[in-house]
């Protein structure tokens, strides 16, 4: 698998998890609390795109890397802003 080192390819990458976690626990699982712990998913989503960009930085693409950084770091203040707002 051939992966160019753009830092738009990380970017999508790093979309994946936290679209998948907002998708599945706002449509799927709407009012499901894990453990009494609302945001445990958003964790595991973020958790999952650091282990990409330690991939990423291993196999040297760092463009990638900080891609996956950026789409992070976007996705985590688009959750926190939705959390607080669901929550007050």
């Amino acid at each position: 698998m051939v992966i160019r080192n753009l830092m738009l390819t990380g970017f999508v990458l790093g979309l994946i998890f936290p679209g998948l976690t907002l998708l599945l626990f706002n449509v799927l699982y709407k009012n499901v609390l894990l453990l009494n712990k609302p945001a445990i998913p958003y964790l595991v989503a973020l958790g999952l795109n650091l282990f990409i960009i330690r991939i990423c930085y291993k196999k040297g693409a760092d463009q990638t890397g900080r891609g996956v950084m950026l789409a992070t770091f976007i996705a985590m203040l688009i959750m926190f802003f939705l959390f607080k707002i669901r929550l007050s």
